[in-house]
């Protein structure tokens, strides 16, 4: 089976934005050598942020490079190919944008975006695991 054009579509989009993840990298050397002011919870939530995108966007891509096999339709497909993507973009936003500011003591509400994101990954695995599951068991 060949891979679909969205498919392809949506991989060279993760694939080019793992280069703002690699320039993350840059700010994060900044932030360990105190050339940015940040806070011990800044840094670590800087950190997390960081891993998490680097992560969920290569995660991202193996999962693209074989949810064709699941044959999934509708509302299935979309959320399989679709979901983990966007924790890949909620998690790290909500790591970074909760601690912007001044030294902050505690995360801002912000901080929901990271939850959303968990829940997001959460559903865009088991709909893509249990599609690739039904798939191979069928054939």
């Amino acid at each position: 089976m060949a891979i679909q054009p969205q498919t392809a579509v949506l991989i060279g989009i993760l694939l080019l934005a793992l280069v703002t993840v690699e320039s993350g990298g840059y700010f994060m050397t900044r932030v360990v050598r105190r050339k940015v002011p940040a806070n011990a919870l800044q840094v670590s939530f800087f950190r997390a942020g960081h891993a998490h995108a680097g992560v969920l966007l290569v995660l991202s891509v193996a999962i693209l490079s074989v949810i064709d096999f699941a044959q999934l339709e509708g509302f299935w497909s979309f959320a399989a190919r679709t979901l983990v993507p966007i924790a890949a973009i909620l998690m790290p936003a909500g790591f970074f944008l909760s601690v912007l500011g001044r030294d902050p003591e505690k995360p801002n509400r912000l901080i929901l975006l990271l939850w959303v994101g968990a829940a997001s990954l959460t559903a865009g695995l088991i709909v893509a695991g249990v599609g690739l599951l039904t798939a191979g068991l069928a054939s």
